[in-house]
């Protein structure tokens, strides 16, 4: 059999689709108005493709890569250190001024630097919540009546005898002016502690945050994990199907369409369920290491009692009577508890790829809602009139100026550290 035969003399093999004697023609001219091949944007002009710099970055890569060193982003945790501190702030006064200007400064920070994320809408959600709390502990003090008394009436309501086992409720009777804005007053602050905990939803993300959890929570970081991943999947699941049927002319509503949809939703969950178990057990998930039985015991032991003086400091600065020992409470059973998630993290075999760093902006962001709390609980210590304005007799609230200028302490992350981008 005889070799196939290229250029004359030189008996290399042609390439299919090409004919002899191609390499030794001359390149054909640039036509007028085109730029000659090689020399157009992204190659170094040699006719050998993309140059050195458009090759050292993938274009899918470079967004990624730009996000990560800006070194634009907060760690989660001090968002949400942040805006707790705002709630234990808001827990120190009934004054409807600073509340509101706790309201304002969480407002304005979300406002400047919360994402585009899905999850950054439950500002409003929370603000509609909140809402929603203040109404109905009105509504509660005009039809079940209020223990601190008024002179001014605004209406009387048809009072329900009731029986005598129900002494100290009544339904209907007079409302007071002073009882409505007591009322007011309490509802004002519950509803700013509910708003200051969806500012820590808006700005902190639920899957940075998971994956900030110390080694000893692994399990539980992965199962909410998996549950906000699969949440999504079956609400699209639903969408998709009830649509499908809509097509068909067949019902999606009423307990014969909900029957026809969420069988096969239940369905898709099982094998996404039992695909995510076998791929997570191929990759080693759930694996632990070996600990000695008495590491364990003072593991549980810290974490318990940590707990336990976290929840006892908690309630200690919720309430009026409980803010001198409130806080020793609250830092010792935080000690105790970060211990022991020390410890426990021992048995968990993992690593973490690009974690969140605790960085200068982090411990900005952490010390200005600190600095809030501390002076707010600092001021309601030293001036407890100015932060609890009387109902009785009724009198309008006053601004105090220096636990106003401490609330706005609260707006420091939204000059000081920059915007994060998704």
């Amino acid at each position: 059999m005889t070799p196939p035969k290229g250029r004359a003399g030189t008996g290399r093999a042609v390439p299919r689709g090409r004919t002899p004697g191609d390499g030794d023609r001359p390149a054909p001219a640039a036509a007028p108005g085109r730029r000659p091949a090689g020399t157009g944007p992204g190659t170094s002009g040699t006719g050998r493709g993309p140059s050195t710099a458009a090759r050292a970055v993938p274009p899918a890569l470079a967004p990624a890569r730009s996000r990560r060193s800006g070194g634009a982003t907060v760690h989660p945790g001090a968002w949400w250190l942040w805006a707790t501190s705002l709630g234990t702030a808001a827990t120190r006064t009934t004054n409807p001024l600073l509340l509101a200007l706790l309201i304002a400064a969480s407002a304005y920070v979300v406002a400047t630097h919360r994402s585009a994320a899905p999850w950054a809408r439950s500002y409003t959600a929370f603000a509609r919540l909140a809402l929603a709390v203040l109404l109905v502990r009105l509504v509660f003090a005009v039809a079940l009546g209020s223990p601190i008394p008024g002179t001014h009436t605004l209406l009387t309501l048809p009072e329900i005898p009731l029986p005598h086992w129900a002494q100290g409720i009544r339904l209907g009777g007079e409302v007071t002016a002073e009882a409505l804005v007591f009322a007011a007053y309490d509802g004002l602050k519950l509803a700013t502690l509910l708003i200051c905990v969806g500012a820590a939803n808006a700005l902190a993300s639920p899957s940075r945050l998971l994956k900030s959890l110390p080694g000893a929570l692994y399990e539980t970081g992965v199962a909410v994990v998996v549950a906000l991943t699969f949440a999504p999947h079956l609400i699209a699941d639903v969408q998709r199907l009830r649509a499908a049927r809509r097509l068909r002319g067949r019902p999606d509503r009423g307990v014969r369409g909900l029957l026809q949809v969420g069988l096969p939703v239940l369905e898709g969950a099982l094998e996404r369920s039992v695909a995510l178990a076998a791929a997570m057990e191929a990759r080693g998930y759930g694996r632990a290491a070996e600990v000695p039985a008495r590491v364990r015991r003072t593991t549980a032991a810290l974490t318990l009692g940590g707990l336990l003086g976290v929840c006892a400091g908690t309630y200690g600065l919720l309430t009026a009577e409980g803010g001198g020992y409130g806080i020793p409470l609250l830092l010792a059973g935080v000690a105790a508890a970060l211990a022991g998630l020390r410890l426990g993290g021992r048995r968990s075999l993992r690593t973490r790829y690009r974690p969140d760093r605790w960085d200068a902006r982090a411990w900005l962001v952490t010390g200005s809602g600190v600095a809030v709390a501390a002076l707010l609980t600092l001021a309601s210590a030293r001036a407890p009139e100015a932060l609890h304005p009387g109902v009785v007799p009724l009198t309008a609230p006053s601004l105090p100026l220096w636990p106003a200028a401490a609330v706005l302490l609260a707006l420091l992350p939204a000059f000081a550290v920059p915007r994060e981008h998704s």
